[in-house]
């Protein structure tokens, strides 16, 4: 499946905004991606195994967790909250 993924993130994927992953649930769909484009599942996940909090993933246009399961066909965004001051 393609994989959507805000501009702050494509650092990892040579600035491609659509990335090819696989897997049952987003947690799986994370570690392919990670095995393509190392190091963005850190930038995604913490250590404590919980999304990032300026992080918000998206299953067919519904916020998602990391079992929530994904399909072949199916529309995954991740994208990053914006703050400034």
């Amino acid at each position: 499946m393609q994989v959507t993924l805000a501009s702050a993130l494509r650092g990892y994927t040579q600035n491609r905004e659509h990335v090819p992953a696989s897997g049952a649930t987003v947690d799986e769909l994370l570690r392919s991606l990670d095995q393509s484009f190392p190091g963005i599942r850190f930038r995604i996940v913490d250590e404590q195994e919980r999304i990032r909090v300026h992080i918000r993933i998206f299953v067919n246009r519904e916020l998602a967790g990391l079992g929530s399961a994904v399909r072949e066909g199916d529309d995954v965004r991740i994208l990053c909250a914006l703050s400034g001051g």
